[in-house]
Parts: structure tokens; C-alpha cells; sequence
């Protein structure tokens, strides 16, 4: 017999794993709709082309690939926004603007398993299309934020930071794009030393190491700093701009705990603007994260476009809520079980469960036949609140017996008064 186990890097939800995916999932479709985000469900498979389009050639390299039945080169998506750029350029395409799109699921990428990474995994993802303003921008970072407090989790803070400004210094000093996403890409991970070797001008890779060594918590006073370093290059001066204007919005709209790292970037090429994560001290992976991809959807086939959007690792804010001791998610109701002592019970008990079942009750019913002391402890196991005993001495008399199996208190009820007594309306 074969011991079958999960594919590496994925995993089964149970329990009250399952439970938490749940909450989290929740909370994230209340947030979208707090928000003004339309739901919208998209294909786990799609072309190889589009998700290889714009992603960046390191997570091409990670993807799920595969030639379907039909000899087409197609992949399981790495992440949405590809996804939704295609929807924008077809189904979409006549959609008035701005368009505010929320999906939720599974995306998959090749990676190393680890605590917090796995190969399927879970996220939220919400995108803004249409909107250049930079308040489109800080909705994104609010709603984060909203999510991240809703959740209760305490501690959390935003590392924000602008890829404008370092692909600017970039081109001013005649560094070609493909060499700018390899030193991202380095930047990205933290090497530095290796991101800064692929620049041949002393006086950029000056600029760089500056803004490497930059980091402020006020961040009036880093802007001021990057301004400073940053004096000499014009366009990146406009991008810096930008950022500010981002960044008043955020902090005259909401408190929130952020830092500013100009040499801050993402693994995705597409980021055109201002970029974030979100974190919890007690973890270094990032919970969630976006940005500004303004020539994305342009690249799909679509009208140039200006769009910024984010994404939240659910699996993450599920570690990151154990990790604070933040309570699972709550029973929406009561759990029932309806227990028959006898073979000749049955059919009036299976009524008396689907009566519950009918005024929104979780209800569950002994199918094994067990004896009532076996039946009590199953359902003890199985985190019922209460258990409903049905005999036939009592049901002779229009009555059940009702344990309440948290107190260990049990008592004869008419069956007439079954609602009141389990307080159901």
C-alpha cells in the first residue's frame, strides 16, 4: 500500500488551521467591500506567455509549466495581477474606470519550503486600474492597514519606498532595462555588494550606496536626506515628489507606523512607483505588499494604463496571528449533536436534528450507533457545545435531554421549549 503523502511545498488546512484561512479570508473580502472592490474570480491556469509577459525572469524560472493536451505551453499562476491585466484588456476593456478588482486563492511558485514559504500558497490581492492620483496609491497602503488592525494584530509596520527613484538614477546614467532588473532583482534580496557591481559609473554606484545606507522612521527627515542625495538627478527628483505626496496622504489619513528605504525593491519587474510591505517584529517575512505598475496592462495588449495594487500572503498572517497569541476565529453559532439511545428513536431524533438545522443551527448526529457514554465523548472530542439525548421514555412525554457539555449540566426539556432553552431565536 502505497503511503501517499502531499506534494512537497503543499499542504492540507484542518482544523483550526482551516478556521484562521477562514477568518483571515473573511476579513479580506469585508476590507474589499469596506473599499469599494468587486470580486472577481480568475483561472488557476493560463497562457505561459502572459505570466511570463511582465512577471520578471526569476519567478519565470520558479513557475508551474506544462504542456496541456492540446500541445499549448500553459502555467499555474505565480500571482494575479498578470491575471487581471488580461481581464482589464478583454472583458473589461470597456469597463468605465477607475476599476477596483479583489480576488482571493491559491498562486504557486517553485520555492525552497520554509517557514512562511511554500509552493502553493494563499493570497488576497486587490488592484486599482485607472487612477494616476496619488491618493490611489495611499488606498492601497490604508487598506492594509485596515486589514492588518482588523485582523488584531498589534505591532505592524509598512517599509515603503518608490522604485522610481532608483530606476531613474539608473537611466540617467545609461543603464540599459534588462541590467536595471538584474540589479533590482539583487536588491531585492539584500545583495547589495553583487547588485552594485553590475554598475559601471562611480558616481552612481555612490548614489546607490547612499540611499542602501538610508533608512529613517521620520520620514520627513529622509525625504529630506534623499532629496539631498539624490540632487543631481532630475527625474528621480519627480519620483521623490511623488513619494512625498504619498506619504502625506497616508499620515494626515490614518496612524500609521512606517519606515522609508529608498534602496527598498520588489522581485516583480513591473513596479513603476511607489512601492510597500508590511510587517510584524516578530517576523521577518513580509505580510503583504504592492505597488504602482503603470505600463503593466499596456504590455497585455491594453491602452496604456495606470494601475497600483497589493497582495497579503494569508499564510503568513496566519503564522504572524499565532505567533501574537491572537484568538482563532469564533464560533459563528452553536455546535449540536443529536444523540438516539435506541434503534427505534431514530427517525423522530433525524427530525428533531433537522428542526435545529432549520433555525440555523449547526447540527451534527450520531451515525456509528455508538452507546451514550461513547457518543458523549465523541462529541465532547469533536468541540460540540451541547448534546441533545433523545429516548424513549422522555419522547413518550415530548421531551429531550439537554447537555451542555462545556458545563458538564444536563437537563429534561419539553421538546417545544428546545429553542429557548439553547437560547436560539
Amino acid at each position: 500500500m502505497p503511503n501517499f503523502q502531499t506534494v512537497r511545498g503543499m499542504r492540507d488546512l484542518i482544523g483550526k488551521e482551516a478556521q484562521t484561512f477562514i477568518r483571515i479570508i473573511t476579513k479580506a473580502q469585508e476590507t474589499a467591500s469596506l473599499f469599494g472592490f468587486k470580486e472577481v474570480f480568475t483561472p488557476h491556469v493560463e497562457h505561459l506567455e502572459l505570466l511570463s509577459a511582465k512577471t520578471g525572469d526569476e519567478i519565470c524560472q520558479r513557475m508551474f509549466v506544462f504542456e496541456d493536451l492540446g500541445k499549448r505551453q500553459v502555467a499555474l499562476r505565480p500571482e494575479f495581477t498578470a491575471s487581471i491585466a488580461r481581464l482589464v484588456t478583454s472583458t473589461l476593456r470597456t469597463e468605465p474606470k477607475p476599476l477596483k478588482l479583489f480576488s482571493v486563492g491559491t498562486v504557486y511558485r517553485y520555492d525552497e519550503p520554509q517557514r512562511g514559504r511554500y509552493r502553493e500558497f494563499w493570497q488576497s490581492n486587490f488592484e486599482l486600474i485607472g487612477a494616476d492620483k496619488p491618493e490611489a496609491d495611499t488606498e492601497l497602503i490604508l487598506l492594509t492597514n485596515k486589514l492588518m488592525q482588523t485582523l488584531g494584530l498589534q505591532g505592524y509596520a509598512f517599509k515603503i519606498g518608490h522604485i522610481g527613484i532608483i530606476k531613474e538614477i539608473l537611466s540617467q546614467d545609461d543603464v540599459d532595462e534588462k541590467t536595471q532588473n538584474a540589479i533590482l532583482q539583487r536588491m531585492d534580496k539584500k545583495e547589495y555588494e553583487s547588485a552594485l557591481k553590475l554598475v559601471t559609473s562611480e558616481k552612481c554606484r555612490g548614489t546607490l550606496q547612499s540611499l542602501i545606507d538610508l533608512k529613517g522612521n521620520n520620514w520627513r527627515d529622509t525625504i529630506e536626506q534623499i532629496n539631498v542625495i539624490v540632487s543631481d538627478y532630475e527625474k528621480a527628483k519627480i519620483a521623490l515628489e511623488n513619494l512625498t505626496e504619498i506619504l502625506t496622504i497616508v499620515t494626515s489619513s490614518a496612524e500609521i507606523s512606517l519606515t522609508v528605504e529608498p534602496a527598498f525593491a520588489r522581485g516583480l519587474e513591473y513596479y513603476t512607483g511607489m512601492i510597500f510591505e508590511v510587517y510584524i517584529p516578530q517576523l521577518e517575512i513580509a505580510l503583504g505588499g504592492g505597488g504602482r505598475y503603470d505600463r503593466l496592462v499596456e504590455a497585455f495588449g491594453g491602452e496604456s494604463t495606470f494601475a497600483v495594487g497589493c497582495a497579503h500572503g494569508i499564510d503568513r498572517i496566519a503564522i504572524a496571528l499565532q505567533t501574537q497569541n491572537v484568538a482563532h476565529m469564533p464560533k459563528a453559532g452553536l455546535d449540536v449533536v443529536v444523540i438516539p439511545i435506541t434503534e427505534s428513536v431514530k427517525v423522530d431524533a433525524l427530525k428533531i436534528a433537522q428542526m435545529l438545522r432549520d433555525r440555523g443551527v449547526s447540527t451534527g448526529f450520531e451515525l456509528l450507533g455508538r452507546k451514550m457514554g461513547k457518543a458523549l465523548e465523541a462529541a465532547d472530542k469533536h468541540d460540540f457545545d451541547y448534546a441533545v439525548i433523545v429516548g424513549e421514555r422522555e419522547l413518550c412525554m415530548g421531551s429531550i435531554v439537554i447537555k451542555d457539555l462545556k458545563k458538564r449540566e444536563q437537563t429534561t426539556v419539553l421538546i417545544t421549549e428546545l429553542f429557548e432553552k439553547l437560547g436560539v431565536k
